[in-house]
Order: structure tokens, then C-alpha cells, then sequence
């Protein structure tokens, strides 16, 4: 069935088209097949010109023969005409494969090749009347004997594309029956008859050629096809071979540099900012300064933990990210990742709206695991998201008993095609390579890394134009509801090694 299949596919990949009837498995294409077309015309044009002088000898023949009973002008002039239809379809050949053809001109090409068969089987003809009615009755029978002998000269040169064939041989055909048919002897009618039944057979046997070819081509196409596949996935696994080298080799310097690069001047900030925040070297007069220096120094933390978890980027994905559980508010992690972002988005007037309700249970999670989580999904909307946009983060139980979180926007949306692309690291989608938007490529694959180290999920609805709603969530097993909810939020109550039994446990 699969090597059936197969075939099939590769039939249709060449288009070749099977006959309605459906009978054999190398029935003729259709008439419009423009691919098998160009294949049976272009069998057909290299036989003609490897036997192109194989009609002129035998009319070079006629021409001395005739000459014994008729005139010799009529002979030399019959002998040019069919030189003429024979250079006629010889220059048509020559000429085939010089360009590309659509599909049309490939159509008015056939018939100009049809037609030429056609003129130079009329030619062939003209024997049968011109020269007849001076010779004698076996000169007569010569006359029709060799012209039946042009029929399976035709055969063997067209034999692999009907339409020229029948127009060749067809009309050798009718001309010997028209000329036996007016003859008075029954035994002309006795070469009428056979003429039929030797053009009947020789149809039958041109088909079965043809067939022959046809199979021959597919069987070539499907090797050939194969053939080209196969280094086409070599090729490409090569290329994404090289890429992943790549990709690998840039992770791993960026990795590398990250840690001297960005924590000595992080350092420095944080220095400074606790100097401002405390007022090491006088009060400043200014309240909010004291503030700004707060905020600086909190994000400042925030950004090292963030190159920490970057850092760990690579444990996440070898599966080595160990968590630092602990009974987490969602409420108050979507304040804390709120308060962070809030000057950013105020920045370009956007409208962020919280729904937490207050009363939802605790998670038992990485803390700053979810604060990381949190902010990259809001970092990641309030820089996608038009200025005066809506942003919206909320969260709730779901029917199984798991904590989701969704942020949502208007912005852009992510198309379809990218949204898978979007999880990956250090991957960045056409929207912001467009827009010069600043960022890694991290986030989205950071958030995904700490869902599944987590055990949860992350899910993106999108669509370009519509917006983007990112969902985490975070499985019933790890959801502090009820006495067990209780227990491991009261460390004053319980051990830490009895926390630890009841989340295993519970």
C-alpha cells in the first residue's frame, strides 16, 4: 500500500495523469498534460532527426521507379514536394527545444509538429493517383506496397506520441483504401481490408510503446524525484546542522560574557543607589529622589537575578534548574512585577489593568522564578503594545484546580507562522526585527524554561493585528488551598522538612 502510494505522489508531482478508465496502471495522460507532452514531443523530435533521411531514400527510390512508366518531370516534382514537407517538419524539430515554452505555445508547437506529419503524409500520397492510371497492375500494387511501407517507417519514428502518429499514418491509410476502393479488381478491396487491419494493429502496438515510455518516464521521475529529495534533506539537515553549530557557538559566548560584562557595571549601580537610598553622604532634599533611588536599586536587584536566570538558561534547558520552593501570593507577585514595570508603561500612556482576586490561593514555587515570569510577560507586552494600548493581567482557578496567569494586550499580535518560533532563544519575530525593538530574544523561552521546570504550562493566543494573550499555568499539585494550604503557609507552625512532606504528599 505504501509503495502504491508512493507512486501515486510521485505521478502527481510530474503530473501525470491517469485515464478515467482507471484499468491499467499506465493508461494515457490527458491531452493537456503539458509535462508528459513535453516528454512524448521530445522522444518524438530525437527520433526524427536520428532517422531523418530514412523518407527521403525511400522517396529517392519511388522517384527512379515511377519514372519507368510515368513522366519523369511528375516524378521529380512529387520527389522535391516530399522533400519540402520532410525539411518542413526537420526544421520544426530543430528548432524545439532552442527555448522555453508556456503551456500554450508548448499546444500550437504540437499542432504545427501534427500537421507537418499530416502534410507530408498527404505527399505520400499523391503516388497512389499521379502515377496510377499509367501503370500496370503490379506496378500498382508496387505503388501500394511501398506506400504501406511508409506506415511502419512512421510507426517506428512516432510510435511514442499518438496525436502525430494518427495523423501520419491515418492519413497513409485513407489514401491506400480511397485508392484501392475505386479500383475494379476485388483484390485491391482484399488490400483495403488488410491496410485497415495492419493500421489497427499498428495503433495497438504504438499504444503499448507509448505505454512502455510512459512507464518508463514515471519510473525515472520517481528516481529522479527521490534523488532530488534526498539531497535536498542533506542539504537542509546540513544547513540546520551548521546553524545549530551556530546558534550553539553564539549561546555560549554570549553566556560567557554576560557575567564580566554586565554584573561589574550592575554592581556599580547597585553601589551607588544604596549610597543615594540611605543618604550615606548627606539628606537629599528632593523626597522623590530618595524614591527614584529605591526604585533604582530595586530593579537593580531585579536585573541580577534576571542575568543569574539567564545564566541559567542552559540549565533550564539540560534540566538541571533546581527551585527554591516556598508558598508564593500571586496578588502580591503581580504587585511587586506591576510596581517595576509601572514607570514604563505610564512612559506610553498605557492602561494596565490588574484582576487578582485576593482571595486566591498561594502557589508553592521558585519566587523569583514567578516574579521573573511575571515581569518578562509584561515587559514583554508593554513594549509590543502601541502607545495609549490596554494591557491586562489577571488571574484564576481553573476547573482542574490549577493558578493561570494571563497577560493580554492590543498590540500587534504575533502571526501564526511565529508564534512557535516566539519560544525559542535568542529568537526574535519579523514585527520587532521591522520595528528595531530592542531585546534578546529571551523572554518567551526564559518563561517557558521556568513553566516546565515548574511542571506547568505556557500557552500564546495570537494572531497578527488581534493582539496577544500569554497564559501560565500552574498545576493543581502545586496550588496551597484548604489544610495543606495552611500548613505550608505557617513556617512558624511546621518544620521545613514537614513542608516539604505535606508538598510531596499533599
Amino acid at each position: 500500500m505504501n509503495q502504491d502510494n508512493t507512486a501515486q505522489m510521485m505521478l502527481d508531482r510530474q503530473n501525470f495523469k491517469p485515464d478515467q478508465a482507471g484499468e491499467h496502471k499506465s493508461n494515457l495522460p490527458a491531452v493537456d498534460d503539458i509535462p508528459w507532452q513535453r516528454e512524448m514531443v521530445g522522444m518524438f523530435v530525437r527520433n526524427q532527426l536520428q532517422v531523418a533521411p530514412a523518407m527521403p531514400i525511400m522517396g529517392l527510390l519511388l522517384m527512379f521507379t515511377s519514372m519507368l512508366w510515368s513522366k519523369p518531370i511528375v516524378s521529380v516534382c512529387w520527389f522535391l514536394a516530399a522533400i519540402i514537407c520532410q525539411g518542413v517538419q526537420w526544421f520544426l524539430c530543430q528548432n524545439y527545444d532552442k527555448k522555453q515554452r508556456t503551456p500554450i505555445e508548448q499546444s500550437d508547437w504540437i499542432g504545427m509538429l501534427a500537421a507537418s506529419e499530416l502534410l507530408l503524409a498527404m505527399c505520400w500520397c499523391l503516388p497512389l493517383f499521379i502515377f496510377w492510371n499509367t501503370a500496370s497492375n503490379t506496378q500498382q500494387i508496387y505503388l501500394i506496397a511501398l506506400v504501406m511501407a511508409a506506415i511502419p517507417v512512421r510507426l517506428l519514428i512516432v510510435n511514442n506520441f499518438m496525436p502525430v502518429l494518427i495523423a501520419g499514418t491515418g492519413m497513409l491509410t485513407v489514401g491506400i483504401v480511397a485508392r484501392c476502393v475505386t479500383a475494379p479488381e476485388p483484390i485491391y478491396l482484399a488490400l483495403a481490408g488488410t491496410i485497415i487491419a495492419l493500421e489497427v494493429f499498428f495503433l495497438m502496438v504504438a499504444r503499448n510503446l507509448q505505454e512502455t515510455a510512459r512507464d518508463m518516464l514515471i519510473y525515472k521521475a520517481q528516481k529522479d524525484t527521490l534523488i532530488d529529495d534526498l539531497r535536498g534533506a542533506m542539504g537542509r539537515a546540513e544547513e540546520e546542522r551548521r546553524k545549530a553549530e551556530e546558534a550553539s557557538r553564539a549561546k555560549s559566548a554570549f553566556l560567557a560574557t554576560m557575567s564580566h560584562e554586565l554584573r561589574t557595571p550592575l554592581n556599580a549601580i547597585m553601589g551607588f543607589s544604596e549610597i543615594l537610598k540611605r543618604e550615606m553622604f548627606g539628606p537629599l532634599h528632593v523626597p522623590a529622589y530618595r524614591n527614584y533611588a529605591d526604585d533604582i536599586h530595586h530593579s537593580g536587584h531585579y536585573l541580577l537575578a534576571l542575568i543569574n536566570d539567564i545564566l541559567d538558561l542552559s540549565r533550564i534547558e539540560a534540566g538541571r534548574r533546581e527551585l527554591q520552593e516556598e508558598p508564593i501570593s500571586i496578588l502580591i507577585a503581580v504587585e511587586e512585577a506591576n510596581h517595576l514595570v509601572l514607570m514604563k508603561a505610564a512612559e506610553k500612556k498605557l492602561d494596565v489593568h490588574v484582576q487578582v482576586p485576593a482571595a486566591l490561593p498561594k502557589v508553592l514555587a521558585d519566587k523569583r522564578a514567578v516574579n521573573q515570569i511575571i515581569i518578562n510577560l509584561l515587559s514583554n507586552a508593554i513594549k509590543f503594545t502601541p502607545a495609549g494600548g490596554k494591557i491586562g493581567i489577571a488571574a484564576s482557578r481553573t476547573p482542574s484546580g490549577a493558578v493561570a496567569i494571563t497577560v493580554s494586550d492590543n498590540g500587534p499580535g504575533i502571526p501564526s507562522q511565529e508564534i512557535e518560533l516566539a519560544l525559542g532563544a535568542f529568537s526574535r519575530g519579523s514585527y520587532a526585527k521591522r520595528k528595531a525593538i530592542d531585546g534578546a530574544g529571551l523572554g518567551l523561552s526564559i518563561v517557558k524554561g521556568l513553566m516546565d521546570v515548574h511542571g506547568g504550562e505556557l500557552n500564546i493566543q495570537s494572531e497578527a493585528g488581534a493582539g496577544t494573550k500569554v497564559t501560565v499555568t500552574f498545576p493543581a499539585m502545586r496550588v496551597l488551598d484548604g489544610p495543606r494550604g495552611e500548613v505550608m503557609a505557617a513556617p512558624s507552625v511546621a518544620s521545613e522538612s514537614q513542608r516539604k512532606l505535606i508538598a510531596i504528599t499533599g
